[in-house]
């Protein structure tokens, strides 16, 4: 027993900071990216050409695109992710005082973050030039809508593995969200944290549904290879007979 609790004062002497940086961190930056990078996907419900626009006015940044987003994304998503499987696995104790029947919120929160870990994952590799020689790094800011399309349409199981990935990752940030103003002493008493839940809930269905029609979206959407139709035109000028 003295060694456990030895062992639990040791974890325990930076518990509370990394913890507070652990909800900071799943608002600012990820959530904020998450925010960000659904809303500009969602664009494609507009058709090809708004997307690009706003793909090109992202990679407009190049070459410091690549340093953002190492500093400002992976290395946060890295920290908000590691830390929270660390504190699942530790089985640390929730510090905030749900209601009765939100217990299902706690569970799922955990689970959804398993989900949304290995959803970015397996995102970023399909889509990041960094991976490009390890078969992913699929997308081309160039031909923004062509490649995003071709990715979700490379095989059947792609498009239902980014759907159950949207819902979990915009599930586990609205209800993270919603734990944090708790925490941070923001929403305090029933009443204030019944109506942060609604708007969390708000913002969740209203992510959920940007996910889910740009996913729908490029899932249908019919693409042409540019160089077909010039081969066929030049074929009857070479053709002396």
């Amino acid at each position: 027993m003295a060694e456990e609790t030895t062992a639990n004062n040791g974890l325990g002497r930076y518990h509370f900071l990394l913890r507070r940086l652990h909800s900071l961190s799943g608002i600012v930056p990820v959530g904020v990216f998450l925010v960000f990078h659904l809303l500009i996907n969602a664009t494609v419900l507009g058709g090809p050409q708004p997307y690009q626009l706003q793909v090109g006015r992202i990679h407009s940044l190049e070459p410091f695109l690549l340093p953002m987003e190492i500093v400002g994304i992976f290395i946060p998503i890295l920290f908000h992710g590691i830390l929270g499987v660390v504190i699942i696995l530790q089985g640390a104790p929730n510090p905030v005082a749900y209601p009765y029947g939100a217990n299902w919120r706690y569970a799922l929160q955990r689970w959804t973050g398993y989900v949304a870990f290995a959803y970015i994952a397996y995102h970023v590799w399909q889509t990041h030039k960094l991976f490009a020689g390890l078969g992913g790094g699929r997308f081309e800011h160039d031909a923004a809508y062509t490649t995003t399309a071709q990715i979700i349409q490379s095989a059947p199981w792609v498009a239902p593995i980014y759907a159950v990935g949207v819902v979990a990752t915009v599930f586990h940030f609205a209800n993270g969200l919603w734990t944090a103003l708790i925490t941070w002493g923001i929403t305090i008493g029933p009443n204030a944290q019944r109506k942060a839940g609604w708007a969390c809930a708000a913002i969740g269905v209203l992510l959920t549904a940007a996910g889910l029609g740009s996913l729908r979206t490029l899932r249908a959407a019919e693409w042409e290879p540019q160089a077909a139709p010039a081969m066929h035109a030049e074929a009857p000028e070479g053709d002396e007979r």
